[in-house]
């Protein structure tokens, strides 16, 4: 193990990490309100909100994230003239946008079947009752459904974040120089990829403890104010 590569390799990475955090948290930031949206489409009884709900589901849950993420960058390109037309090229050349757009996607997919659990597992007796007391079903989902849902959903989606967390790691097939991009650099400069990969996974590795610490903080948080 060459400690000199080690020594380069910590504060280079580390100068990545603003690079990952951007990355998840815009992702699950757009992806949690996409979830929401698809979530409902999946539970409501009209087929024009269903179906296509579920084809986005199927189609993103069943293809590999990096599949979906060269087809948004590099597929594209073949739409060029097209996305120009309407605006959007302007947006999809670029490999950081491309990049948000399939985490935000495929997160989105993922994060909208644990919303449809919890909305399922809300007791009917609850619902009842809020309809007992005179709300409306926009109230009945603002004040009982949905916190009840999250409640349910939230150690599920907390597996979804550290996921995320993960998954950021491809964007750097498309150039984008996160902490596995900058591992790959030093890789490549110094023809030895095991202490720069070791640094890399330690970074993730911490960065997800303090995940896993925070939704535990929040699991029990939610848990006293559901009661």
């Amino acid at each position: 193990m060459d400690i000199d590569i080690i020594k380069e390799s910590i504060p280079a990475i580390a100068q990545a990490l603003p690079v990952t955090l951007a990355l998840v948290s815009i992702s699950l930031f757009f992806g949690f309100f996409l979830a929401v949206i698809v979530a409902l489409g999946r539970l409501s009884q009209h087929s024009l909100l269903n179906k296509p709900a579920y084809l986005f589901v199927y189609i993103f849950r069943s293809t590999p994230l990096l599949i979906q993420m060269f087809l948004i960058y590099y597929g594209s390109g073949q739409f060029r003239d097209e996305l120009d037309a309407v605006g959007l090229w302007y947006f999809f050349k670029e490999p950081w946008f491309c990049a948000i757009l399939s985490l935000t996607l495929n997160t989105g997919a993922y994060t909208s079947e644990i919303i449809r659990g919890g909305i399922l597992s809300v007791s009917v007796g609850l619902l009842e009752a809020g309809k007992a007391c005179g709300m409306n079903a926009l109230q009945l989902f603002k004040r009982i459904t949905f916190p009840l849902a999250m409640r349910q959903a939230l150690p599920g989606y907390g597996n979804e974040v550290i996921l995320m967390v993960k998954s950021t790691s491809l964007a750097s097939t498309i150039t984008i120089m996160d902490m596995t991009g900058v591992y790959k650099e030093i890789a490549s400069e110094y023809f030895s990829p095991f202490e720069p990969i070791i640094i890399a996974g330690s970074f993730y590795l911490l960065l997800n403890y303090i995940i896993t610490i925070l939704i535990g903080k929040a699991e029990k948080k939610y848990a006293l104010v559901t009661r």
